[in-house]
């Protein structure tokens, strides 16, 4: 049994932030072990990064490459010093170390966004180790108010991150569960003298995890339960006198008061609120009923604290009394820059009222960024203003300004609208490249026990069971070619509940689907994009490939290995407005009309979705694919709560890799647009075309996911486009130049 002394020290170093141990020192001694990392990784983390220039000047504002490389030096920096630093087996007090507690949370959560945007894949590698090192885990399993600890789900927003990233069902069950648990409870009906979430800090740490859950899984309960509770705790510390939160219901009385007997403002205790808001508005719809609530508190909040800045550009540690603690103090204003700048850029504060506060406060903080690349005069953890030291660091700091630099930088673009959309999914090859792999049993030396260790896992994959691979077969042989009478071309349209409800339709040229309410309940960032198959023979072959359990395997007749993603695929639709494209989900009814013969024809109803919050749209669409055509006519009816026209943006998804990014060509005269995606070096290329009515276009535009026509639409009143396909390894287009100008002599009926 271990004793409690203080000699004893059971550590990990992270080294092992992939799994395992790399050292053990256990009453000061050392067992060497072999690194759970792949080669160089450790290195990776642990090399230094060099210092850019830090834009210091309040009046800028720095560019976009400036801003981002403040940020990933910052988070390099934070990311080589906890990987050098042993690990405790207790995880709640540590303040430097790779943890599960809310300290080193709130450095995944910064760290987290910038690895979406980041060329550099170690910061996402570095954060995949840590879930697994904690086995997507969260912590407070003793008792009920410590499963109800706000602080402990604060690293749910990583676990968030990383299923939507990847969509691995294991990644969210422990921390769904945890919250399934909680909801009850913030849903009980009356009121408590206790609060669960009754410090200010905590409307940070669990609220948006809560919110986020809501987005991703599509289950509302999780957004309303966390509403109930936050509007709990913003009725004993929210103080509209002063527009300001108090830390928690102490600082009510009178032993909490500063020298001039006023109540207690902590700086950094109302950046949690703040940053917490600006977290939670991004994943609370648009059209949800208490949505204003927040919004008007996060806007009191800014329009107060912005009176409270210093001349130098830092806030003082205790707003309402900054002689208290005259010294520069980091990690509330962090906070403040954070929330101001994400408020430019949401459109939720003026730019040319709030910018100027923004640029003095990252002016502010980029001079107290040290030589080891951490923000100094961070004040320690506690609960109130305390004296800071200028050496001082703390990771909730290093976490915040990397969403405060994220923010400034993109305030060199346009404003972005609310809710946001969570992250792309990761192919296949990043989730490898960015996944630690365990390593073989230290026992595994030598050749022969090399060879014996494959031949073993090989066996593990082949014998172990998979839910996926449920009555399908396991060979990845050539097809052999149906029997005669079923190879006869035919257009036929097929509702698979066998595959989450996806609609597939196919002719003799082309195959598509679209994706069903079974798989958006259980896969929430799919949508209502528009698939792409890859076909080389003329009869009906979806089906048969769906046999397998790895349909993106071509076994001769072709394959699934276009990625719709968030995206519109080829030819989903949106509506245009204040610079961003709202779309709906999946499909929720549908109704076929003709099968197997001459043409497939069906139809389907898109349930309705907000439009921001200026009004709703719902959908229903007519599909017609008759034999020998490379197109999908589609009609469209738009109806919505308001009578103003609609402009409707009919994207192609967009595709970039080593061999560029494809080619797109927008013919305004005609009303096409057409793009030919890179190729894959294993697949080869896919062509779409979107025709429409040219009297209908409005013009052209693109978002980060597509490339997009924009078409006027008058709500109720239907219209009709087509969409058309090509693989240059199918059997009617070899090359883009043989696809475009077969486009370009079709005559299409509108």
């Amino acid at each position: 049994m271990f004793s409690r002394s203080p000699r004893l020290a059971l550590r990990l170093s992270v080294g092992l932030a992939a799994a395992l141990l790399t050292t053990t020192a256990l009453s000061g001694h050392a067992l060497a072990q072999t690194s759970s990392l792949a080669p160089g990784v450790e290195a990776a983390w642990l090399e230094q990064t060099p210092r850019p220039a830090l834009n210091t000047d309040p009046a800028a504002l720095p560019s976009r490459a400036q801003a981002m490389a403040s940020v990933e030096y910052v988070a390099a920096s934070q990311i080589r010093a906890m990987a050098g630093e042993p690990i405790a087996l207790s995880t709640g007090s540590n303040l430097s170390q790779m943890s599960s507690n809310w300290v080193a949370a709130t450095f995944y959560i910064g760290a987290a966004r910038l690895a979406r945007v980041s060329d550099d894949p170690e910061t996402l590698r570095f954060l995949t180790a840590v879930a697994e090192h904690y086995n997507y885990s969260v912590r407070g399993a003793r008792s009920g108010p410590t499963m109800l600890n706000a602080d402990d789900i604060t690293i749910g927003d990583l676990y968030e991150e990383l299923y939507a990233r990847r969509g691995q069902e294991g990644v969210l069950l422990p921390l769904r569960q945890r919250l399934d648990w909680q909801v009850p409870h913030l849903n009980r009906s009356a009121d408590t003298p206790q609060l669960i979430w009754w410090w200010a800090d905590a409307l940070y740490m669990a609220p948006p995890v809560f919110a986020r859950m809501s987005a991703i899984t599509g289950d509302p309960k999780y957004l309303a339960a966390a509403d109930k509770e936050w509007r709990r705790t913003a009725a004993r510390l929210w103080v509209p006198e002063q527009r300001l939160f108090l830390r928690d219901e102490r600082f009510k009385d009178d032993r909490h008061r500063n020298a001039r007997g006023e109540h207690i403002y902590w700086a950094r205790g109302n950046g949690w609120v703040m940053g917490g808001l600006a977290r939670w508005l991004e994943s609370v719809p648009a059209d949800f009923a208490g949505r204003d609530f927040y919004v008007d508190i996060f806007r009191q909040m800014a329009d107060r604290v912005i009176e409270l800045q210093r001349a130098d550009g830092l806030w003082p540690a205790s707003l309402l009394d900054p002689d208290a603690f005259p010294q520069d103090e980091t990690s509330g204003s962090v906070f403040y820059v954070y929330a101001l700048a994400w408020g430019i850029n949401h459109g939720l504060l003026d730019r040319e009222t709030y910018l100027p506060h923004v640029t003095r406060g990252w002016a502010a903080l980029n001079r107290h960024v040290l030589p080891n690349g951490l923000i100094g005069a961070t004040q320690k953890t506690g609960d109130m203003p305390v004296a800071t030291a200028p050496e001082e660091v703390g990771l909730y700091t290093t976490g915040t300004y990397i969403l405060a630099g994220l923010e400034v930088a993109d305030l060199n673009g346009p404003v972005q609208s609310l809710p946001e959309a969570e992250p792309r999914r990761d192919t296949a090859e990043v989730i490898a490249a960015t996944t630690p792999t365990p390593p073989a049993p230290v026992t595994v030396v030598g050749p022969e026990e090399v060879r014996r260790r494959e031949a073993e896992m090989r066996a593990t994959r082949a014998l172990s069971y998979d839910p996926a691979q449920l009555n399908r077969p396991s060979t990845t042989e050539p097809l052999a070619p149906p029997p005669a009478e079923q190879q006869v071309p035919r257009a036929v349209v097929r509702f698979a509940p066998d595959r989450l409800d996806d609609l597939l339709w196919e002719n003799d040229r082309v195959a598509h689907r679209i994706y069903g309410p079974a798989l958006e309940a259980r896969e929430s960032p799919s949508g209502s994009g528009v698939d792409v198959w890859a076909k080389r023979v003329r009869w009906p072959y979806m089906d048969r490939q769906l046999k397998f359990p790895n349909y993106h395997v071509d076994r001769g007749e072709g394959l699934d290995y276009y990625d719709v993603g968030r995206g519109r695929g080829a030819g989903g639709l949106g509506i245009w407005y204040d610079n961003k494209l709202w779309t709906s989900r999946n499909f929720s009814t549908y109704r076929i009309d003709a099968t197997g013969g001459d043409e497939a024809r069906f139809s389907v109803d898109y349930r309705p979705w907000p439009v921001d919050v200026a009004r709703r749209v719902w959908e229903t669409r007519d599909f017609s694919l008759p034999l020998g055509s490379s197109f999908t006519r589609m009609t469209s009816t738009l109806n919505s709560d308001t009578s103003e026209p609609l402009t409707v943006a009919i994207g192609i998804s967009k595709r970039r890799n080593e061999n560029g990014s494809g080619f797109v060509t927008r013919d305004r005269e005609n009303g096409r647009l057409m793009f030919w995606e890179p190729t894959n070096a294993e697949h080869g290329s896919i062509g779409v075309a979107i025709a429409v009515d040219p009297a209908l276009v409005e013009g052209f535009t693109e978002d980060a996911d597509n490339y997009l026509i924009l078409v006027r639409v008058t709500p109720g009143q239907p219209f009709t486009y087509y969409m058309g396909s090509a693989w240059d390894g199918g059997l009617d287009f070899k090359d883009r130049t043989a696809w475009e100008a077969f486009v370009a002599q079709q005559a299409f009926r509108f």
